[in-house]
């Protein structure tokens, strides 16, 4: 997958530009606060998900200004695309999605058609934060590579909204605990098969992560990855879920009910599930050094990335934010090899600390202001 050309205008501190990326390596260089991030967040824009760093839509559009537009051109093995968003403040509709020239209803489509992963500052806190953050990565991942489980989690999370709010109107005496059962059959159903769908990723993935942490390790030291269902044993959990295991999900429910109304929440299932890394037998969350934790979110992302090119036959966009200048030369090393083929954006204020000399094809660019332009490497 490769991004061909991009336009912004109005996002966030950037000034307008259209660029046309190198189809390799793309180095976006300039002082902190000058854009860089920005720019990479309006090409995230374009994969229909939720900002990488945590805003709300509404953020993208600049200080001050009414309106924001982006429109990138991108293509896949099979075909060229164009997507186009654009985004109004003010009443009425205020975003309009187009891709291939035809609106879309909604971001969806964007997710299943253009595909991104984010190397980010943050990422150790994907093993330091609690299961929330570890659950919206795999279903990120998941979802990539397999569009039913999009759905399905669309659908869970809808259920789950559902049954919350019956819990609530149970303990306020408007509505009966009998009323419960139709809801927890549908969430057993889908739970079940969530779990299967997350449970089978993490297999795959944790078989990659392993590989790629002992190439950095020299094998000094072992990294698992294990899925952590709130109800099954991990040997309990089918390839497809089966009528015995909705039966058993459900009952799991219907005997939590009483405490779910006491705390207004759906306390088993899914919805609780996690993943545990463990480096050496031992939890990288609670006994890692920053190094080890550090290392091990690298390789979850690059794993992401490798399991990705591996099912669909196809490599996604790698967008690396100020990440590299704090890996040293083996982990440097790696991740270069592992995105030879990959289109990569990578922003940094320091260039002599990102291992330059190993990618001789690239484009560079440089941000000041918000505005971005181009340099002979």
């Amino acid at each position: 997958m490769r991004v061909l050309s991009l336009e912004a205008e109005g996002f966030r501190n950037l000034s307008a530009l259209s660029l046309e990326p190198h189809p390799s390596l793309n180095l976006i260089l300039g002082d902190n606060a000058q854009g860089k991030t920005n720019l990479l967040e309006a090409l995230w824009s374009c994969t229909g998900c939720r900002s990488f760093r945590g805003a709300k839509e509404k953020e993208y559009i600049s200080l001050g200004g009414r309106d924001m537009h982006v429109k990138m051109r991108f293509a896949d093995n099979q075909r060229e695309q164009e997507i186009q968003i654009h985004m109004q403040r003010g009443e009425g509709k205020q975003k309009k999605i187009l891709l291939n020239g035809v609106q879309l209803p909604g971001a969806a489509k964007l997710f299943s058609a253009f595909q991104c992963v984010i190397f980010s500052p943050d990422d150790r806190e994907l093993i330091r934060q609690g299961p929330e953050r570890r659950r919206s990565f795999m279903d990120l991942c998941g979802s990539q590579i397999s569009p039913a489980m999009l759905g399905c989690i669309r659908r869970f999370e809808r259920l789950m909204s559902v049954r919350n709010t019956l819990l609530k109107d149970i303990a306020a005496g408007k509505a009966s605990k009998k009323s419960l059962a139709d809801w927890d059959t549908q969430l057993a159903a889908l739970g079940s098969l969530l779990t299967c769908l997350r449970f089978r990723y993490i297999s795959r993935l944790s078989a990659v992560c392993e590989q790629l942490y002992a190439k950095i390790t020299d094998e000094r030291e072992k990294l698992t990855v294990k899925y952590r269902s709130n109800l099954f044993r991990n040997s309990e959990i089918p390839e497809h879920p089966t009528p015995e295991m909705q039966a058993y999900y459900f009952e799991a429910l219907q005997k939590s009910a009483d405490d779910d109304v006491r705390l207004g929440f759906t306390a088993k299932g899914a919805g609780r599930d996690d993943f545990l890394c463990k480096i050496n037998g031992l939890s990288v969350r609670d006994f890692g050094s920053q190094g080890q934790q550090k290392s091990t979110a690298l390789v979850l992302k690059l794993g992401q990335a490798a399991v990705f090119y591996e099912k669909k036959e196809e490599t996604p966009v790698i967008l690396l934010d100020d990440v590299m200048g704090e890996l040293d030369a083996r982990r440097q090393a790696l991740c270069y090899h592992m995105m030879e083929d990959m289109q990569v954006f990578l922003t940094t204020c320091q260039p002599e600390a990102i291992g330059l000399e190993q990618t001789a094809r690239c484009s560079v660019y440089r941000m000041a202001d918000g505005a971005v332009s181009q340099e002979t490497p």
